[in-house]
């Protein structure tokens, strides 16, 4: 049961930390899909 909860919080860290990753690398939808022309507010 331990092994278990330790592989759950592994995984919610990793997929936070994965997040603010590609945030900083510019890979969210709105970089990698609009245009110059494009009006993001």
């Amino acid at each position: 049961m331990k092994a278990m909860m330790v592989g759950f919080v592994g995984i919610v860290v990793i997929g936070v930390a994965a997040y603010f990753v590609l945030e900083q690398a510019g890979f969210s939808s709105a970089d990698v899909f609009s245009s110059p022309s494009v009006r993001l507010d």
